[in-house]
């Protein structure tokens, strides 16, 4: 796939890390790499796919109690007192078995004719199988662990849209940070050759000390600007490297600009599903819904008897003496049907269905909320992006304007027509022109990552499709 030549790359200059990086070294990489890059390697991607397969294992674990259990088990007991029996033989030939004894019949004494019963060693050894034949909490529990796991792959899917998103938001802020510098590197550039020009004009007389000191601190002005926008470049290079897995000492670079969206945003807006059946909550609340059901479904299936099977193979032996000699195995086997037929529990059977139906119920009624509440939101961020779009048409009109009139300012200069305060001012308001422009661009593209996340609507297999 890809992405995983890619991530090859990436590996090959981590262990490059030590030599001076340069413009070769730079890793260039579309938006759909990045985030290819983030599903694969990300640790919550990670985490969200080993908590579907323990899910998985979970489920198994209980469709093995309807497998049967077998056990193997052995004891060993020494008589430290063996038991003394007596014998009533006070009651005449003729007396019948119904007859009562006589009262005044004296108690045997100790030591007055008992009989010691039991040896010295008892052992018991054996197998127990049990197994469940009618089970009924037993069978509804499985559909209870189907949904458990249909939460877990939707929270993983969850964890996967939410970092898309934060992959594209953290693209889009760095090409609006590359693209700002490059805006202030241009306005610097102007104004160093401005300063350079009044320094030869000053040299040859024709420019006063003044106007050489006022373009050089206009040089100066702009440096700071250059500054923090290299800072944001790098702020926001290591923020997608963290969201990719990748290490920090990895150098990239976006593969476009801001400008290149400008050119699809109309047929995107145009093609923004706005279902809202996709909504990760909502797709969660049904989960939990059904989760509720199925629990209210093992709570009915409480007033159901229960039968099992149950087996037993055993070998016993008894002796005197030694505990190490004289052994006499003696088998022994069962086998059992147990039945248990639930009649009352003191209500708490009734109280407990009572309780998960009322569950169900204030589901029902918060699913109506976030409805209403994802519908207002898809709303105001469709209202924000048709907003955006109209703003960025307008700054688009807006550069194109300023970028006339500074030529016209520039060549009115360059023959002596206009001052370096005209210049300097079609200067600005270009570089501030252009800056709002991509500032409209970056809006737009968040606005529409952020709707994608609300909606949940994101192509996840693209980015994980072999190319």
């Amino acid at each position: 796939m890809y992405h995983k030549l890619l991530l090859s790359a990436a590996a090959l200059f981590g262990c490059t890390a030590a030599s001076a990086v340069n413009v070769a070294d730079t890793l260039s990489l579309p938006l759909d790499s990045c985030i290819a890059i983030a599903l694969s390697d990300n640790p919550t991607i990670k985490v969200a796919d080993m908590e579907i397969t323990r899910m998985d294992y979970s489920k198994k674990e209980t469709i093995g109690q309807l497998l049967p259990s077998i056990s193997f088990g052995a004891s060993y007991n020494r008589t430290l007192a063996k038991q003394t029996m007596y014998m009533n033989m006070s009651r005449g030939l003729g007396s019948s078995d119904n007859d009562d004894e006589s009262e005044d019949t004296p108690a045997p004494s100790a030591g007055s004719g008992g009989i010691k019963v039991g040896l010295d060693n008892s052992y018991s050894m054996g197998f127990s199988a049990s197994m469940p034949l009618i089970a009924p909490q037993l069978w509804k529990s499985l559909k209870l662990s189907d949904s458990q796991i249909l939460q877990t792959v939707e929270n993983a899917r969850r964890s996967r849209l939410e970092l898309v998103n934060s992959v594209k938001n953290a693209y889009y802020t760095l090409l609006l940070a590359e693209d700002s510098y490059r805006v202030i590197l241009e306005s610097y550039d102007m104004a160093r050759f401005t300063a350079d020009l009044y320094a030869k004009q000053h040299e040859l007389g024709a420019a006063s000390q003044y106007d050489v000191l006022r373009t050089q601190v206009a040089v100066k002005n702009v440096e700071p600007e250059i500054t923090q926008a290299t800072i944001a470049i790098r702020q926001a290079k290591l923020q997608l490297l963290i969201l990719m897995g990748m290490e920090a000492n990895v150098n990239i670079k976006a593969a476009t600009t801001l400008s290149e969206y400008e050119k699809t945003m109309y047929a995107d807006v145009l093609a923004t599903n706005r279902d809202i059946e996709q909504n990760s909550d909502l797709r969660l609340l049904d989960i939990q819904t059904r989760q509720l059901r199925d629990a209210l479904s093992v709570r009915k299936m409480a007033w159901y008897p229960t039968l099992s099977l149950n087996a037993n193979y055993n070998w016993t032996s008894m002796s005197n003496g030694s505990p190490l000699k004289n052994f006499r195995w003696n088998p022994y086997s069962m086998v059992g049907l147990t039945l248990s037929i639930p009649l009352f529990e003191g209500g708490r059977r009734y109280t407990a269905i009572k309780q998960a139906e009322i569950q169900v119920n204030e589901m029902a009624w918060q699913r109506d909320n976030l409805v209403r509440s994802i519908r207002m939101q898809s709303d105001l961020a469709q209202e924000n992006i048709l907003l955006n779009v109209k703003q960025i048409s307008s700054c688009s009109e807006s550069v194109n304007q300023a970028r006339v009139a500074h030529d016209i300012v520039k060549r009115s200069f360059d023959i002596g027509a206009a001052s370096y305060l005209d210049l300097r001012d079609s200067e600005l308001a270009l570089t501030r022109s252009r800056l709002a422009y991509y500032q409209a661009i970056y809006n737009y593209l968040v606005a529409q990552s952020d709707l994608e996340l609300l909606l949940g609507n994101a192509d996840l297999t693209r980015y994980s499709s072999e190319k």
